[in-house]
């Protein structure tokens, strides 16, 4: 009997994707629930399980562009499955013998490049590291079961790097030519629709960190023991960003054509850069969560992009987005919009900077802070209180525990 491999439904909208990698070798025995294929739609990656057990035939190859419902290999079951094994050992020992010395031969070539390609792993790893307390946050933890959001983004990227080498790429040694990923191509036509339809404006401002990285010190192994997970920096702007959109409601909107839609829930967006392209998983009514609660919320989103199993529905619903370009040692930047929010918040890597404090010169631990925004619905004095509200409750943070 044989089982066919269909591409599933794998959210709303979705009509077609891209198979980035097949998890399983063609001929390979296949029990029923693993994991065939990675699919990469323009929203998500997902893998493609088994409906069936027995033996795989691959019927379309990694690279290829498919559609929802198309068949793209068979599970043959029982006799079928016997059969195929035997029907192929007549041949296999004329044209083996000729055929292993070449694949020998070009094995060193795969060895020697593997090396080369992982090189710039280990700089992804290393490099938010020890620059500023910025990789802490996104991480919920390090030591316990929950991963640290940077660490497992890393691990995430070498799988997908090793994903990317199944998918054709034409080379002449001086360039590389490679189809956009369905993902990458969304990500450009959402980039390019914020700037042609939002008039987007750039507001600065500067925090000084030493508040919350004292209390941090002084808490964070208090708050491991008690809850199992690290007090990471990512949960202060959670929680800032919260206070700010209460103070001044009128950042959280969104345009749908000629009407202004007042949200009165609190979804806030974490925007995450991978090998393939940028995710925004989104924590859900963070109003109403302790630190805890969102650094949890943060370890498991961790384990999703280590995974790979970040889901349309953490992707969507969203009424703000902060993200994180000091991770990557970003010193001031001027974020897009994530349409149809109005606004969306960059943090940038801490640094020590002499600054003025009661009249005497100061070394602190500053981060710019930029509040991009839609200027046909947001005001420039609505964007400037709303982030000097972000820089108190930051420089501030018993504001946010007790929540004034």
């Amino acid at each position: 009997m044989s089982f066919e491999v269909k591409i599933p439904a794998v959210g709303e909208s979705v009509t077609s994707g891209m198979i980035s990698a097949w998890l399983k070798n063609d001929g390979d025995q296949i029990a029923k629930g693993d994991a065939l294929l990675t699919l990469e739609t323009d929203k998500v990656s997902t893998e493609i399980t088994a409906d069936a057990a027995g033996t795989l035939r691959i019927k379309a190859q990694a690279g290829a562009e498919v559609k929802i419902g198309e068949v793209v290999g068979t599970i043959e079951s029982g006799a079928a499955a016997s059969a195929a094994p035997a029907e192929a050992k007549p041949a296999a020992p004329a044209e083996a013998k000729p055929a292993a010395p070449a694949e020998a031969k070009a094995a060193p070539k795969k060895a020697e490049a593997a090396p080369a390609e992982a090189k710039p792993a280990p700089s992804e790893k290393s490099a938010p590291a020890e620059q500023a307390p910025a990789p802490v946050t996104t991480s919920p933890a390090a030591s316990t079961p929950a991963p640290s959001l940077s660490a497992a983004i890393a691990a995430a990227n070498e799988s997908l790097s090793a994903v990317s080498e199944n998918v054709p790429a034409k080379s002449d040694n001086r360039t590389t030519r490679k189809r956009l990923s369905p993902l990458r191509r969304k990500i450009a036509a959402q980039l390019v629709m914020a700037q042609h339809t939002a008039a987007i404006l750039t507001t600065f401002n500067e925090a000084d960190m030493s508040a919350v990285m004292t209390l941090r010190k002084q808490l964070g192994e208090d708050f491991q023991k008690q809850h199992g997970i690290k007090l990471g920096f990512m949960s202060f702007f959670i929680k800032a960003v919260v206070s700010a959109l209460k103070a001044v409601p009128q950042i959280n909107v969104r345009l749908e054509g000629d009407e202004l839609i007042q949200n009165h829930f609190h979804d806030i967006g974490v925007a995450v850069g991978t090998e393939r392209g940028l995710v925004v998983p989104v924590l859900r009514d963070a109003d109403s969560k302790s630190f805890s609660d969102l650094e949890r919320d943060l370890g498991g989103f961790a384990v999703k992009a280590r995974d790979g199993k970040i889901t349309t529905e953490d992707l969507s619903g969203g009424v703000f987005t902060i993200s994180n370009g000091g991770i990557y040692g970003s010193l001031l930047s001027t974020p897009i919009l994530n349409p149809p929010q109005s606004a969306i918040l960059g943090m940038h890597k801490i640094q020590e900077r002499p600054i003025v404090v009661d009249g005497q010169i100061a070394i602190r631990p500053m981060m710019y802070l930029a509040l991009s925004y839609d200027h046909r619905v947001v005001d420039g004095k609505e964007a400037v209180t709303f982030l000097v509200k972000v820089k108190e409750g930051i420089e501030q943070p018993s504001r946010l525990l007790v929540g004034v």
